[in-house]
C-alpha cells in the first residue's frame, strides 16, 4: 500500500461523502483537531506513568474522542451517523471536579509553563479554543455541523487546564502567576475555567 495517493496535489482533499478545498472550513476544524490530538500525544510522553496514571488514562481516552469528532466534522454524507455522545462530556466534567479538589489554591491568573508536561497541556488547551473557535465558524456557514463537538472542545479545554495544574502539583513545580493579575479567583480551592 502506497502512503501518497496524488489526488490532493490539486489542492482538494476527500471527506466522508465528497471533496473539498485544503483550505475549506470544515478542513481547518477537523485538521485543528490533528493538531490538538498530536500535542496530546506529546504530553503523553511527558507525564510519569506511575505518578500521572489516571491523566495518562483521561488523555488516551480524548485522543479517541478527537479522532471520532473529527470525522464527524468530516462527515457530509446526506444520511449522518456521527460517534461523539454526550457521555464523553460527561466523563470530562466528572474528571474536571476530581481534578480541581486535588489542585492547589488559584486567586491569580496563570501563565502557561512549569513542568514539560504541563507546559504542553496549556498548549494542547489553547489548541482545544482554536478548534473550538473554528468549529463555531464553521456551524455558522454550513448547513449542518454536529454541535456536540464544540461542546465537546470546550468542556475538553477546561479539561487540559485543570490537567496542566495537576501535572505541575504532582511533581511540585508551582504555577506560574501573572504578576500584574489582582486576586480574581476566590480563595480556597480553584473556581477557575479557561475561558468559559
Amino acid at each position: 500500500m502506497k502512503i501518497y495517493t496524488r489526488t490532493g496535489d490539486k489542492g482538494q482533499t476527500s471527506l466522508i461523502g465528497g471533496r473539498v478545498d485544503k483550505d475549506s472550513l470544515r478542513v481547518e476544524a477537523y485538521g485543528t483537531m490533528d493538531e490538538l490530538n498530536s500535542f496530546v500525544g506529546k504530553a503523553m510522553t511527558e507525564l510519569n506513568p506511575e505518578i500521572f496514571t489516571d491523566i495518562l488514562e483521561d488523555l488516551e481516552a480524548i485522543q479517541n474522542e478527537l479522532f471520532d469528532g473529527g470525522g464527524d466534522l468530516a462527515n457530509v454524507m446526506k444520511e449522518r451517523h456521527y460517534k461523539l455522545s454526550e457521555e464523553p462530556i460527561e466523563v470530562l466534567e466528572q474528571r474536571i471536579d476530581l481534578l480541581m479538589e486535588e489542585a492547589p489554591p488559584l486567586e491569580r491568573f496563570i501563565l502557561p509553563g512549569g513542568s514539560p508536561a504541563a507546559a504542553t497541556l496549556h498548549i494542547a488547551r489553547t489548541i482545544a479554543r482554536r478548534a473550538e473557535r473554528q468549529t463555531v465558524t464553521l456551524m455558522k456557514a454550513e448547513e449542518e455541523v454536529p454541535a456536540i463537538v464544540q461542546r465537546y472542545l470546550n468542556r475538553l479545554s477546561d479539561y487540559l487546564f485543570v490537567a496542566a495544574r495537576i501535572a505541575n502539583a504532582r511533581v511540585n513545580v508551582p504555577d506560574n502567576e501573572y504578576v500584574r493579575s489582582a486576586k480574581v479567583f476566590r480563595t480556597g480551592k480553584s473556581e477557575s475555567k479557561s475561558e468559559d
